[in-house]
Protein backbone atom coordinates (compact mmCIF):
# COMPACT_ATOMS: atom_id res chain seq x y z
CA UNK A 1 0.00 0.00 0.00
CA UNK A 2 0.90 3.86 -0.27
CA UNK A 3 -0.01 6.21 1.75
CA UNK A 4 -0.60 9.98 -0.36
CA UNK A 5 -0.50 12.86 2.15
CA UNK A 6 -1.15 16.33 1.35
CA UNK A 7 -0.93 19.82 3.32
CA UNK A 8 -2.29 22.66 1.63
CA UNK A 9 -1.60 25.96 2.39
CA UNK A 10 -4.11 29.17 1.94
CA UNK A 11 -2.10 32.11 -0.38
CA UNK A 12 -2.45 35.05 2.55
CA UNK A 13 -5.56 37.04 0.45
CA UNK A 14 -7.79 33.86 0.90
CA UNK A 15 -9.96 32.99 3.54
CA UNK A 16 -11.48 29.15 4.01
CA UNK A 17 -15.13 30.32 3.56
CA UNK A 18 -14.80 31.69 -0.36
CA UNK A 19 -17.37 30.03 -2.68
CA UNK A 20 -14.04 28.87 -4.70
CA UNK A 21 -12.60 27.20 -1.40
CA UNK A 22 -15.37 25.65 -0.74
CA UNK A 23 -15.77 24.47 -4.26
CA UNK A 24 -12.23 22.94 -3.98
CA UNK A 25 -13.15 21.29 -0.56
CA UNK A 26 -16.48 19.79 -2.27
CA UNK A 27 -14.16 18.76 -5.35
CA UNK A 28 -11.40 17.30 -2.83
CA UNK A 29 -14.69 15.51 -1.21
CA UNK A 30 -16.25 13.51 -4.20
CA UNK A 31 -12.43 12.17 -5.32
CA UNK A 32 -13.28 9.60 -2.67
CA UNK A 33 -16.32 8.28 -5.23
CA UNK A 34 -14.90 8.79 -8.34
CA UNK A 35 -11.75 7.44 -8.49
CA UNK A 36 -11.34 3.72 -7.63
CA UNK A 37 -8.19 3.42 -7.08
CA UNK A 38 -8.70 5.00 -3.79
CA UNK A 39 -8.54 2.28 -0.74
CA UNK A 40 -8.86 5.22 1.91
CA UNK A 41 -9.78 8.57 2.06
CA UNK A 42 -9.92 11.33 4.59
CA UNK A 43 -9.90 15.16 3.89
CA UNK A 44 -10.51 17.51 5.94
CA UNK A 45 -9.40 21.44 8.21
CA UNK A 46 -6.73 21.93 10.06
CA UNK A 47 -8.05 22.51 13.69
CA UNK A 48 -5.06 24.00 15.13
CA UNK A 49 -3.82 27.57 14.37
CA UNK A 50 -0.35 27.69 14.48
CA UNK A 51 2.54 29.66 12.32
CA UNK A 52 3.93 26.49 11.24
CA UNK A 53 0.64 24.72 10.16
CA UNK A 54 -1.08 23.91 6.77
CA UNK A 55 -4.29 24.71 6.39
CA UNK A 56 -5.84 21.48 4.43
CA UNK A 57 -4.81 18.00 4.49
CA UNK A 58 -5.58 14.69 2.58
CA UNK A 59 -4.86 11.25 3.63
CA UNK A 60 -5.27 8.83 1.11
CA UNK A 61 -4.07 5.57 0.33
CA UNK A 62 -3.56 3.00 -2.87
CA UNK A 63 -2.39 0.06 -3.61
CA UNK A 64 0.18 0.10 -5.24
CA UNK A 65 2.36 3.04 -7.37
CA UNK A 66 0.53 1.94 -10.17
CA UNK A 67 -2.64 2.81 -8.69
CA UNK A 68 -0.95 6.11 -7.73
CA UNK A 69 0.21 7.00 -10.90
CA UNK A 70 -3.89 6.74 -12.26
CA UNK A 71 -5.25 8.61 -9.22
CA UNK A 72 -2.88 10.91 -9.96
CA UNK A 73 -3.52 11.04 -13.39
CA UNK A 74 -7.01 11.28 -13.30
CA UNK A 75 -9.58 13.70 -14.72
CA UNK A 76 -11.38 13.99 -11.27
CA UNK A 77 -8.14 14.61 -9.58
CA UNK A 78 -6.58 17.12 -12.23
CA UNK A 79 -9.62 19.63 -11.95
CA UNK A 80 -9.95 19.41 -8.21
CA UNK A 81 -6.09 19.91 -8.00
CA UNK A 82 -6.54 22.65 -10.92
CA UNK A 83 -8.83 24.91 -8.46
CA UNK A 84 -6.45 24.37 -5.42
CA UNK A 85 -4.08 26.19 -7.62
CA UNK A 86 -5.87 29.16 -7.99
CA UNK A 87 -5.65 29.59 -3.93
CA UNK A 88 -3.25 27.40 -2.10
CA UNK A 89 0.19 25.99 -2.55
CA UNK A 90 0.95 22.47 -1.07
CA UNK A 91 3.64 20.01 -0.05
CA UNK A 92 3.13 16.05 -0.28
CA UNK A 93 4.67 13.08 1.34
CA UNK A 94 4.31 9.63 -0.89
CA UNK A 95 5.64 6.49 1.05
CA UNK A 96 4.78 2.43 1.28
CA UNK A 97 3.59 1.56 4.69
Amino acid sequence: MIRHLVLFKLNDDVARDEERVRAGVRAFEALKDEIPEVEFWECAWNITDRPIAYDYAINTAVADAGALKRYLEHPAHQAAAAQWREFATWVIADYEF
